[in-house]
């Protein structure tokens, strides 16, 4: 934990003080997540890979498989999506940060999410789990990522008079949603953009299927959202 904190403050005073044009550029590389991956991609990578690859074998959105020399940690795997919402950072939008996971004998027991726009983290251990912001009365609105995708779904839930946004970084989106009415997410399931969120989302009420996760913490918005997608 203390050695993921170091990386993502090393990789925010970076982004604050160290980008380039260079950093923007696309290199040849197609990630392990299907993605085009840009000159940051790679120096994120590079950042949380000289700080964790000690421990055990990394799974990266980028490069796929990084063997560990050392593997302090027996049986177990840290999954990284170095930057989540690389897009957003891209165009200037203000909303992506990363996703760091701990499994043990392939079972998650740690997920750190952190946000690098508002230098804030949500995490769980198997002792404690920290949200941004705790047991509010009230959400106003829920998150569906990848709703260009779905354009069906998004009219149903125009129908049910739920509200939502679409702001285009999983693992953040998902990792606060005990601060939402709902998450939905449509289309592949990659641990890169899940496996942290939804750890940290494991008491809320949760769905997944081959095509959609939905989490919420509201029973009621939980049932009617799933009868929306029930059927797609």
């Amino acid at each position: 934990m203390k050695e993921t904190l170091k990386a993502n403050k090393k990789l925010k005073k970076y982004i604050t003080h160290n980008l380039s044009n260079l950093d923007y550029q696309s290199t040849d590389q197609i990630g392990a997540g299907g993605d085009k991956t840009k000159q940051i991609d790679i120096i994120a990578e590079d950042i949380f890979v000289s700080y964790l690859s000690s421990f055990c074998d990394i799974l990266s959105e980028e490069s796929g498989l990084i063997k560990s020399k050392i593997n302090q940690i027996s049986n177990a795997l840290i999954i990284i999506d170095p930057l989540d919402g690389s897009d957003n950072f891209l165009s200037n939008l203000p909303y992506y940060g990363t996703s760091v996971s701990l499994r043990i004998d392939n079972v998650p027991i740690i997920g750190i999410v952190y946000n690098l726009v508002n230098d804030t983290y949500i995490f769980k251990t198997p002792n404690e789990t920290n949200f941004c912001i705790k047991d509010r009365e009230e959400q106003n609105f829920g998150i569906f990522e990848r709703a260009y995708t779905r354009p069906d779904i998004v009219q149903k839930l125009h129908d049910y008079k739920l509200k939502f946004r679409s702001p285009g970084a999983t693992a953040l989106s998902l990792a606060n949603s005990n601060n939402l009415t709902f998450f939905l997410l449509a289309g592949k399931m990659r641990a890169f953009d899940i496996d942290a969120g939804l750890l940290i989302s494991q008491d809320l009420h949760i769905f997944q299927n081959e095509k959609f996760l939905l989490v919420s913490k509201n029973i009621v918005i939980f049932e009617n959202v799933k009868e929306i997608i029930k059927g797609y």
